[in-house]
């Protein structure tokens, strides 16, 4: 069996450029693009398993987009508990 490299899957997931933030504003919109984009995937996933069941879609598709919502669903967890971790640090700082 013939293993190839198809360089189609690397180009599909966008590079994160970085950002310069400018302040609060800046903040709550990336953070809630980033939100947006993890729902976006978890939908996509949705969509792959019941187009599977129908016996319309591709294992292999499948198994990515849920792998691909999965990984971005812990990411977002994590940034979720370094916020709340640091909203706790700041609330425990003596006036």
């Amino acid at each position: 069996m013939k293993v190839g490299f198809d360089p189609k899957v690397l180009g599909s997931s966008p590079a994160v450029e970085p950002k310069e933030f400018r302040g609060k504003e800046d903040f709550l919109k990336t953070l809630e693009e980033a939100i947006k984009e993890v729902n976006r995937l978890q939908l996509e996933a949705d969509e792959a398993v019941k187009e599977l069941s129908l016996g319309k879609g591709d294992l292999h598709e499948t198994i990515l987009a849920l792998e691909k919502a999965d990984i971005s669903f812990r990411l977002m967890m994590q940034i979720r508990n370094k916020l709340i971790r640091a909203y706790e640090e700041v609330m425990k700082m003596p006036l």
